[in-house]
């Protein structure tokens, strides 16, 4: 398994303080066989687990920003439309 693979998994089980914990470490150092794109995507999917939606989208932007055809362009844009449908006014109903 790979390091991809495995903070996928991370993110996936729930242990997302870890997982950001170790993406922090590779995007110190990275390496060509895990690009700094797919990082900053994985960290924003970890993010946006978190609920911390401006990191989630601040870390698609960089990865959007290093490399246009990342999944993260998909993943931003389905987060804005999540915050644009999220109406606070329903709350204080």
């Amino acid at each position: 398994m790979n390091q991809t693979d495995m903070l996928k998994e991370l993110i996936a089980k729930g242990e997302i303080d870890k997982a950001i914990e170790q993406l922090d470490q590779l995007l110190a150092c990275p390496s060509p066989e895990c690009p700094c794109d797919t990082l900053y995507y994985l960290r924003g999917n970890a993010y946006r687990k978190k609920g911390n939606w401006k990191q989630a989208l601040d870390n698609y932007q960089y990865a959007i920003d290093l490399n246009p055809c990342s999944p993260a362009a998909e993943a931003r844009k389905m987060v804005i439309d999540i915050l644009n449908f999220y109406h606070k006014d329903m709350y204080n109903q």
